[in-house]
Order: C-alpha cells, then sequence, then structure tokens
C-alpha cells in the first residue's frame, strides 16, 4: 500500500492550517496527491433544528455568507500549498461529517486535529476525529495542537491482538517502510507471543522492529504508550481505534479515547 492520495479537512481557524502545514509535507515526502475539503450548512441544523421555519431572505443571505467563507478557505489553501501541482479543491453546503465521508473515498489517508476542549473558533465545522474513525473507513492520521511536521523517523505501534491493531498495522506501512526505529509495544500482564509473530510479519516486509511488553499499571495503558514514546523520542504512534463498542467506551473509557484526548505526538487510527 502507499499514500497516493490524502485528504486535508479545513476552515478558518489557526489549527487548521497547522494541520495543512503537515499535510503538505506528507503529501511531498510520499508523492501524494493533497485534496483540501470544507463543508459547512449555510444554517446548521444543530442550531434550528428539522422543523423550524426560516424566511428565505435568511437563508439565501447564509449561504451568500457562506460561500465567501469558503472561498476565503480555498484561498488559503491554495497559498499554503504554493506551487505544488498535485493538489485539489472540493467545498459544499452540507454537514462537515457527511462531506468528509462522501470524499473519503478519494484518499489513502485523512488527517485531523486531535481533541481540544478549547480554541475551537467554529464548532458547526469542527469534525469529530472519533467519529471519523469509524465512518470514513480509512486512516485517520490525529494532529495534536501546534504539531505541524512529522518525521516519524521512530515510531511506536501500540498493539494488542485485534482485528483494529492488524487493520491499522497494515494502513501504517508506508510510515512503518522509512522508519529508522519502530518499538512495536504491548501492555498485558501475559506474553501469549503475538508481539514476536509481528515482528517476524514485519521483518518479511523489510521493517526491524523491537518487541516491547509492559505490565499494566494504574496510570492506563495510554499514558503508558505515550510514556514510551516520549521516552524513546518518537514523534508517531500506530494504534487499532475502537475495540469496543462505542458506547462502552464513553462510559468505561478507553486507549482509543485517551490517546485521542491526550496524545502530544501524531497517531496513526483505524477502525
Amino acid at each position: 500500500m502507499a499514500f497516493a492520495s490524502m485528504i486535508v479537512p479545513l476552515d478558518l481557524g489557526p489549527r487548521s492550517f497547522d494541520r495543512l502545514h503537515l499535510a503538505c509535507g506528507l503529501a511531498d515526502r510520499f508523492d501524494a496527491h493533497l485534496i483540501g475539503v470544507a463543508a459547512r450548512e449555510a444554517l446548521p441544523r444543530r442550531i434550528y433544528g428539522h422543523g423550524s421555519y426560516i424566511n428565505q431572505d435568511a437563508v439565501d443571505c447564509a449561504a451568500a455568507r457562506l460561500d465567501q467563507e469558503l472561498a476565503r478557505v480555498e484561498t488559503e489553501f491554495r497559498r499554503v500549498c504554493g506551487p505544488r501541482e498535485r493538489v485539489g479543491w472540493r467545498a459544499a453546503r452540507l454537514d462537515p461529517m457527511t462531506f468528509l465521508t462522501q470524499q473519503a473515498r478519494t484518499a489513502d489517508l485523512v488527517v485531523l486535529s486531535r481533541y481540544l476542549d478549547e480554541g475551537i473558533e467554529d464548532w458547526c465545522a469542527c469534525i469529530e476525529p472519533g467519529e471519523a474513525i469509524l465512518q470514513l473507513g480509512r486512516p485517520v492520521l490525529i494532529v495534536p495542537p501546534g504539531i505541524k511536521a512529522v518525521a516519524a523517523r521512530r515510531i511506536v505501534v501500540a498493539w494488542k491482538d485485534t482485528r483494529e491493531a492488524r487493520r491499522t498495522l497494515t494502513d501504517a506501512m508506508p510510515f512503518l517502510k522509512e522508519a529508522d526505529e519502530v518499538l512495536l509495544v504491548e501492555v498485558t500482564e501475559e506474553d501469549d507471543g503475538s508481539t514476536r509473530d509481528v515482528a517476524m510479519y514485519l521483518n518479511r516486509h523489510g521493517i526491524s522492529c523491537t518487541p516491547l511488553r509492559r505490565s499494566c499499571s494504574a496510570t492506563g495503558i495510554a499514558a503508558q504508550i505515550l510514556g514510551v514514546a516520549r521516552l524513546e523520542g518518537a514523534d508517531l504512534v500506530i494504534a487499532g481505534a475502537y475495540g469496543h463498542s462505542r458506547m462502552r467506551e464513553m462510559i468505561f473509557g478507553s486507549v482509543t479515547r485517551s490517546l485521542l484526548e491526550q496524545t502530544s505526538v501524531c497517531c496513526l487510527m483505524s477502525h
């Protein structure tokens, strides 16, 4: 697998253009086509509801303002992309998640921002990353605030022998094949031998990796994974997402949720 095409959703907030700079760097690195997308409803249903009566003049005015905003986002997108030729732009008056789900069919990788409770300039235009991971059917690169580049020379793979982890490992192959060091980290009390099997699997792809086992602790699995990344100087974590039902994870918490809320390095996730 190769990253031949990437998507980065945008709005007019500063975090949006941090991830655009990062996406441009990745597109150059993998010689990929980069697609910028932007969408918002002129009168968002989450505010006005489905049954509200709205004067047509108000609808037209909101649509005109939205078209101007989308045009400004496109202008900034093309300014940041500069002279690159392999870029594209798509925008629509639609719910952002609905539009991104449609456009994800054109890409091998989607670049999104991490959860952030504060500093959302336009919450009607933001994409909730957990929902995106579940809906898009594509690997999603989660970018923390202030990160404008990812070297991915040292990578931590958060391993658990699940369907989601196996899927993400395959999706991450373009990164893994270019890495200088890959650490395969499993947090468990029992060694079932799966990390050794995965290490051999990666070796057959020309990827040298080091299996590491960590015991469970009160700090939680996500904190231990991020601790290894910090200690080893890794700037990319690869992890399967939502191995349990999302309702269960909302109630009891999960590694996925903790990574999305806490990570200070980029995370590649698939479901």
